[in-house]
């Protein structure tokens, strides 16, 4: 069964959406500059980090966003945190909640509640390196090209249904510091044109597959040219 809101019923017509990040926000930048232009489908409602010198922080506050900070070091266990997250996440009544950089393992309790919209993006095509080290361990395999995966976020880590894909060559002499960062111009590219689709109530995850305006993607998402 469909397990994303019916978006049409919000009488402002615009997606809610807050972002978690952990760091330099630089994906987060990208959805602040797409939130800038009123035709965007979603607004960003707050951005909340688990570290206080997260500069992406301040990129919110440049952007007049809503910023909270909740350090999981005050908290015993995960769920705990967890649990407050949610309560700190609520209170913004979103629509889609956005993992930008936010470099935390998430609780089985936390993804259930927002199943359906939660989204992460991950730098390798998927399922290919789930984890950590993926431009390492692409050059280490010999591979032809690497890239970046949109997916929506469930219980197994990187194992979301992916929604869109980019890919990137493996040039000669490529480091895992220059794959890096041609992922990530990538990265600025798809992963607001996602959260875009999804505002526009074209997107949603029903049971473990993706659904775009009314057709299945296949089981490794749309590949961006």
């Amino acid at each position: 069964m469909p397990t994303t809101p019916d978006l049409a019923s919000k009488s402002t017509g615009k997606c809610r959406a807050v972002i978690l990040i952990s760091g330099s926000g630089s994906n987060l930048q990208a959805f602040l500059d797409a939130a800038a232009d009123d035709a965007c489908g979603y607004t960003v409602e707050a951005v909340i980090s688990n570290k206080a010198d997260a500069y992406g922080l301040t990129r919110a506050k440049n952007a007049g966003v809503d910023t909270e900070v909740l350090s999981h070091r005050d908290f015993t266990d995960r769920e705990s945190f967890d649990e407050a997250m949610v309560e700190v996440i609520d209170a913004y009544r979103p629509d889609l909640v956005i993992l930008a950089g936010f470099m935390r393992i998430l609780t089985p309790g936390f993804v259930r509640h927002y199943s359906g919209r939660l989204l992460n993006i991950h730098p390798s095509l998927l399922p290919k390196y789930q984890g950590l080290h993926t431009h390492q361990r692409a050059l280490e395999a010999g591979d032809r090209e690497h890239g970046a995966t949109v997916h929506f976020v469930t219980e197994e880590l990187d194992g979301g249904p992916p929604i869109l894909q980019a890919a990137v060559p493996i040039e000669s002499g490529d480091t895992a510091e220059t794959l890096a960062q041609r992922v990530l111009v990538q990265e600025h590219r798809i992963y607001p044109l996602a959260a875009s689709w999804f505002a526009q109530g074209r997107l949603r995850m029903v049971d473990d597959r993706v659904e775009l305006d009314g057709e299945l993607l296949p089981r490794s998402g749309k590949r961006l040219d």
